[in-house]
C-alpha cells in the first residue's frame, strides 16, 4: 500500500500542521511524503477507501468484513516519527500475515518534554474530536451493518487519549445509546496509571463497555515511564511499566515483554523513539502476537507468543500453528 490514511486532529498555521488542536482532516498522504492539508479527502471518500483496503481485497469494493487497525501516538512525536511508526507497523502486520489496514489518529503533541502537561491537555481536548469524528463515524457504519472490525492501539500517552475518548463517548446522547463497539484494544508502553484499568474503575468502564479485549503490554524496563512516574512524585505507577493491577478488569490481560525485551541487541532492532519506550514496532515477535490478538481466533492463554510462568503471560518468539490455515476446513 502506498498511500498512508491519516484521521489529523491538528490546527493549520501558514499552510501547514502545527502542534494545537484543530478541526479533524481525513488523509491520503502519499508514501515518502509528509502529511500536509492538501490530503484531506471528504470524509465519505475517504471511509470507503479504508474499508475497500481492510478487507484486504484491493479490488474497490468493499467486502463483508476487514480490519482497521488505528494507531494512536504518545507526546514528544514528530509528524516524521509518526509516519515511520505507521508504515513500519503496516509492514510487520502483512510480513506476519495480518490482512488489515493500519491508520493513524494524530493529535497534536509537542517534540520537547518540556511540553508533557500541555500534551495531556491537548490529548483531553481531542479525545472529544476522536469521539466525533472517528468513533462516530464507526457507529454510523456499525449501525447500516457494516462489519468492518475497528481496533485501537495507543503507544504512551496514546492509551491516555483511547481512554479518554471511551469516556467522552459516554457523554454524547445518540452515541451513549447507540450499539457500536470496538473488537480489540492494545497499549504499547502505555503511560496510563495501573490502577486505573481496575475493575471498579469508573474512567476505564466505558472502554471495557465498548470493547472485547484490553492487552497491556508492559516492560519493567521502560525508563521513559519511570521519568512519568518522578513528574507525578512518583505516586502513579504507569501500566506500560508495572503492568495490571491486581484487581484488573476481567476484559483485561498483561503481556509482560520484559523478558523478551532483554534479548533484543538495540544495534540491530528497527525502532523510532527511545529504545525502551519504542521497541515494538519494527519487533517481529510483538508484531505477530498483535496479528493474533487482533483475529481473535485462539485464546489468549494460548497464543504461541505467550509463555505462561508464574501466573504471568510472558512474551516470546513464536510462530503460527502449523495448520492453522486449515481449521475451518470441513469433511
Amino acid at each position: 500500500m502506498a498511500d498512508q490514511y491519516v484521521i489529523c486532529a491538528r490546527d493549520v498555521s501558514k499552510g501547514a500542521f502545527v502542534a494545537e488542536p484543530g478541526k479533524l482532516r481525513y488523509l491520503k498522504v502519499p508514501a515518502k511524503t509528509l502529511a500536509a492539508p492538501e490530503h484531506a479527502l471528504p470524509v465519505e471518500q475517504w471511509v470507503t477507501e479504508v474499508r475497500d483496503i481492510a478487507d484486504g481485497m484491493a479490488d474497490q469494493t468493499i467486502g463483508k468484513s476487514g480490519d482497521v487497525l488505528i494507531f494512536v501516538h504518545g507526546y514528544n512525536n514528530d509528524a516524521d516519527v509518526i509516519r515511520r511508526r505507521q508504515m513500519r507497523l503496516q509492514k510487520d502486520m502483512q510480513n506476519v500475515g495480518w490482512k488489515g489496514i493500519v491508520i493513524s489518529f494524530d493529535w497534536p503533541s509537542g517534540d520537547s518534554t518540556l511540553n508533557y502537561y500541555e500534551d495531556r491537555q491537548d490529548a483531553a481536548e481531542v479525545a472529544q474530536a476522536m469521539v466525533t469524528g472517528g468513533i462516530s463515524v464507526l457507529a454510523r457504519g456499525q449501525a447500516a451493518g457494516c462489519q468492518t472490525n475497528i481496533h485501537l492501539i495507543g503507544h504512551s500517552t496514546g492509551a491516555y487519549v483511547i481512554m479518554e475518548a471511551f469516556a467522552e463517548a459516554e457523554k454524547h446522547g445518540a452515541l451513549f445509546k447507540s450499539d457500536w463497539r470496538v473488537a480489540q484494544v492494545a497499549f504499547i508502553g502505555g503511560d496510563v496509571s495501573s490502577s486505573s484499568l481496575a475493575a471498579d474503575s469508573q474512567w476505564a468502564r466505558p472502554m471495557f463497555a465498548r470493547s472485547m479485549r484490553l492487552t497491556n503490554y508492559a516492560n519493567g524496563f521502560d525508563h521513559v515511564l519511570a521519568i512519568s512516574n518522578a513528574k507525578r512524585l512518583g505516586v502513579a505507577p504507569r501500566a506500560g511499566r508495572v503492568g495490571l493491577p491486581v484487581d484488573a478488569h476481567s476484559k483485561a490481560v498483561d503481556v509482560d515483554c520484559s523478558r523478551y525485551f532483554q534479548t533484543i541487541d538495540p544495534k540491530k532492532a528497527t525502532f523510532f523513539g527511545t529504545f525502551a519506550h519504542s521497541w515494538h514496532i519494527g519487533d517481529p515477535a510483538f508484531a505477530l502476537d498483535l496479528a493474533m490478538t487482533l483475529e481473535g481466533r485462539i485464546d489468549r492463554f494460548y497464543l504461541p507468543t505467550r509463555d505462561p510462568v508464574g501466573g504471568k503471560l510472558l512474551l516470546r518468539k513464536g510462530a503460527r500453528p502449523a495448520f492453522e490455515g486449515s481449521w475451518h476446513s470441513e469433511g
